[in-house]
């Protein structure tokens, strides 16, 4: 736990450090992004083979058909349920907020073309791959997903006969766990290189004119972390709230750097299996599959976008474009990869279907990067509430760890 501790701390240090040293250094602060490049690049050389290995593992740990289709189905319906009241929250405090008012622009016609995000029906339809090597190869995160369920439900329904296979993936599974703890100490190094060139480059005046959309997004966000997650955490999950932020706040800190969901599953893995006692077989399914279809933060991001954009060009959304916007949100999440940038594309299909300026993108581009590290910790943490509730309620928890904030077994 020492070790723990230390690694949290340090991090913690650098972050702070790293906006120090973007502050002072400006742009100068661009000299050390090797650091944070090679701590991606080691993220991204374990990410690919830890995805297969582990959700392989894990849905052929479950042992039994009807176990499994419980467990996705529930997974799925807690996702969708938190991801709905993510943009609800984000909605509410931009309508509070009103970041757009006091700014004035008339839509130009120019347009950003939506259709690199497809429809929801072709986003379900490529989750399918037609070569499942090549997905592995081009790092396509839903058909690498889909394809390790197939395999895990192969394993299971052979048995005994397929045992020889799912041995050897137990075993590639534990190789790529050695391996990340090597990688996770590197983090404090990768989150000072990530965050001072962001620091350095947009610099304090910079954000002024956009301090409304900034704030506006913290405050959705720690509302739906502190709120959403707090209750279901509790009441589903029996565990407090002070134990699961404690736990997986590593995971949170990587993820606020590196803004990669997917990048940030091996932190997360690691966090939940070792700080909140969630068994791997549940890890292993819930958060490779949290990574890609879960994204709280994004629905968040997409509500104060939307209505950011729809203020400034002084455009009045009815109650029915703002039900639109909630459900095209949600529905487009599934579709949303977890690596940095990607709300950023999914919010032209936001957009486009309550007829908002697509060119109004192109206003908070500037700052995607800072609103990008709340959004993805958001996801994060989301992915990781899912893990300890559903390790619950499959009852595969040893509860005897479970301890409140005043030391009482729970």
């Amino acid at each position: 736990m020492k070790l723990k501790n230390n690694l949290v701390t340090q991090m913690l240090i650098a972050f702070i450090l790293a906006i120090l040293v973007g502050l002072v250094f400006g742009q100068n602060a661009e000299y050390v992004q090797p650091l944070g490049d090679l701590f991606l690049r080691l993220i991204k050389f374990i990410m690919i083979p830890l995805i297969l290995s582990t959700l392989i593992v894990g849905v052929a740990s479950t042992g039994d058909m009807k176990v499994l289709g419980k467990l996705g189905g529930k997974t799925v319906v807690y996702f969708l349920c938190t991801t709905m009241f993510a943009i609800t929250i984000g909605m509410a405090v931009a309508y509070i907020f009103q970041p757009g008012n006091g700014v004035t622009l008339e839509a130009t016609g120019e347009t950003v073309e939506p259709n690199e995000t497809g429809g929801v029906l072709e986003t379900l339809l490529n989750i399918i791959p037609t070569n499942p090597i090549n997905s592995l190869v081009e790092g396509n995160i839903l058909q690498i997903i889909f394809f390790a369920i197939f395999i895990g439900i192969g394993i299971t329904k052979l048995g005994s006969k397929a045992a020889p296979v799912k041995n050897f993936f137990d075993s590639f599974a534990e190789i790529m766990y050695s391996i990340t703890n090597a990688v996770i100490k590197v983090a404090p190094i990768g989150i000072f290189g990530l965050i001072a060139p962001v620091v350095g480059i947009n610099g304090p005046s910079v954000l002024l004119p956009l301090i409304k959309v900034l704030l506006a997004m913290a405050v959705a966000a720690l509302l739906h972390i502190a709120i959403v997650y707090s209750i279901a955490v509790s009441k589903f999950g029996k565990m407090s709230p002070v134990t699961f932020f404690k736990g997986i706040s590593p995971a949170a800190l990587v993820a606020f750097s590196t803004c990669s969901s997917s990048g940030t599953l091996p932190v997360t893995m690691k966090n939940v299996e070792e700080n909140l006692n969630v068994p791997k077989k549940v890890s292993s399914f819930v958060l490779p599959l949290g990574a890609t279809i879960n994204m709280d933060g994004t629905a968040i991001y997409h509500g104060i976008a939307a209505l950011f954009i729809a203020q400034v060009y002084g455009l009045d959304l009815s109650f029915l474009q703002y039900l639109t916007i909630v459900l095209t949100a949600v529905l487009s999440s599934i579709g949303a990869a977890g690596v940095p940038g990607a709300g950023m594309i999914i919010l032209s299909m936001v957009l486009a279907s309550v007829n908002l300026p697509l060119e109004g993108i192109a206003l908070i581009a500037g700052i995607d990067r800072i609103l990008d590290m709340f959004r993805t910790s958001t996801n994060v943490i989301g992915d990781s509430s899912a893990a300890v509730i559903l390790s619950k309620s499959e009852r595969t928890t040893d509860e005897d760890v479970y301890v409140n904030s005043q030391g009482v077994v729970g």
